[in-house]
């Protein structure tokens, strides 16, 4: 029994995602222009009337109000997409390290933490002048340790 990706979708998430994709394209954005252009041209018309501002402050309010929710949807529905694609790299490379497929899940504070540590890692590497070396920041500590001490034999030999 195979079937489509596709077909799973439900009629809410096919919408969702047809109205993420066109409200985002440029024929939309010009008409949105244009609307705001014609509402602006209309003023005089309706002399500037309570009405006529709020049309435009009632259909503006609602619509953003329903994109914010829109846009979060979609920008979950990415960021989890993005990390399955990453997990997938990372599982299919023999040389990474799968210590970070959940990182997301960290808070704030966590993921600071481990920024540093890679910022020590990236420093300690960059010193070896090697990218491919080490793949932790103990290996790149220990590494770097080891490639200090032969450049101090060295050194003592000359």
């Amino acid at each position: 029994m195979s079937t489509s990706v596709n077909e799973n979708i439900s009629g809410f998430e096919k919408v969702s995602n047809t109205i993420t994709t066109y409200s985002g394209s440029s024929p939309v954005f010009i008409a949105a222009v244009a609307l705001i252009l014609i509402w602006g041209i209309s003023g005089p018309i309706f002399h500037y009337s309570n009405t006529w501002l709020l049309i435009v402050n009632t259909g503006t309010s609602i619509i953003t109000f329903l994109m914010v929710f829109l846009i979060q949807k979609s920008q979950n529905k990415e960021s989890i997409a993005v990390q399955l694609k990453l997990n997938e790299l990372i599982a299919a490379n023999n040389n990474a390290s799968n210590r970070l497929l959940n990182i997301q899940d960290l808070s704030e504070e966590q993921l600071n933490t481990l920024y540093e540590h890679y910022r020590t890692l990236v420093e300690l590497t960059q010193k070896a002048k090697s990218n491919t070396q080490s793949h932790s920041v103990e290996d790149a500590i220990e590494s770097t340790e080891e490639a200090m001490k032969d450049d101090l034999l060295k050194h003592d030999k000359n």
